[in-house]
């Protein structure tokens, strides 16, 4: 039996999920969403997992409110202009990008279809938006710090490996947004009285030749910035480290769930969530240029003993207690 507190409590938790819903659409419209992103399409073809999730929370249905296109470049950043080119004729309601090359190719394609970008670098220093405060235009989004973070993870590397001297880094030469991040790195490494071996890449091929030059001139350690390139190449990257010995920072965990060392960024899901929150707001009728650019809520440190007991390093237990994930 319910009694009367439990009987009113259900009533306005329905209430609230319905509100919700009715909110978040139109009865009968169908919201288009443009996904585009310079890296591999899956298998099954769809969209990001957390992101068609995060708009089902906010009321969002796929296939009810929401219908998803997605366009993938396949780390061949010539074609994402074309691409974006495809869901504006399609007539999507918002374009979500992921990576640096696919923002500039929906900016450079629209100056009104709105844009939430996410994993676009420092938004300010790449011309996306005038500033984080007030974006104007058509473009809105999450901000990735470069500046902090290339020193933080350098700094984490240098707590593992006191000795190094010498750092790798490889990076897509030919993402500007990459580049600016690896221009940051060479700062903290002046500051930490490290010296640098760049490792830029523009394509698949590239990968051979840069870690043959790790093979001539071993460095202490490795660094990779990830974008949809070397994303796609990171089996190779982490397969090399591991047969080398030599120990690697990353960005994002799944590569460190893949066997790399040791990474610190964003948690993938949670930056999708607040693109989430950007695309309903905008649904709703606010403009992207209104909307101040976002910083991530927090970064994740994410350690593979495993993987340092196979390179013959000891973690420090103060870097084990401050982790966000140790994988055994």
């Amino acid at each position: 039996m319910m009694d009367r507190r439990t009987f009113i409590g259900a009533i306005g938790s329905g209430l609230l999920v319905c509100n919700r819903i009715a909110d978040a659409q139109p009865t009968g419209k169908v919201w288009r969403i443009g996904v585009l992103t310079g890296t591999a399409r899956p298998p099954d073809g769809a969209v990001s997992a957390p992101l068609r999730k995060a708009l089902q929370a906010l009321g969002y249905g796929e296939g009810k409110e929401i219908a998803y296109e997605g366009r993938w470049g396949e780390a061949h950043n010539e074609r994402l202009p074309a691409l974006a080119a495809e869901l504006l004729a399609l007539k999507v309601d918002v374009i979500v990008t992921l990576g640096g090359p696919s923002a500039a190719a929906a900016k450079q394609a629209s100056s009104t279809t709105p844009i939430i970008v996410v994993n676009g670098g420092d938004m300010v220093e790449t011309g996306l938006v005038a500033s984080l405060a007030r974006p104007g235009g058509n473009i809105t989004g999450i901000n990735d710090p470069a500046t902090v973070l290339s020193a933080k993870r350098l700094e984490i590397l240098k707590e593992v490996m006191p000795a190094a001297k010498r750092v790798a880094v490889l990076w897509n030469a030919g993402d500007n947004a990459m580049t600016l991040r690896y221009r940051e790195i060479e700062k903290a490494a002046g500051v930490l009285r490290m010296g640098i071996e760049p490792l830029g890449v523009r394509e698949p091929d590239d990968f051979d030749g840069a870690l043959t030059a790790m093979s001539r001139t071993r460095p202490d350690a490795l660094m990779m910035v990830t974008d949809a390139l070397t994303s796609l190449n990171r089996q190779r990257v982490i397969d090399y480290a591991a047969t080398h010995k030599i120990p690697a920072m990353y960005e994002f965990a799944s590569v460190v769930q893949a066997g790399g060392l040791m990474s610190y960024g964003t948690d993938q899901g949670e930056t999708l969530k607040l693109a989430a929150d950007y695309i309903a707001k905008v649904l709703k009728g606010a403009k992207p240029g209104d909307l101040p650019v976002e910083q991530p809520n927090r970064y994740f440190l994410v350690i593979n003993l495993k993987t340092a007991k196979a390179l013959g390093l000891t973690v420090p237990q103060s870097l084990l207690l401050r982790a966000d994930e140790v994988i055994q």
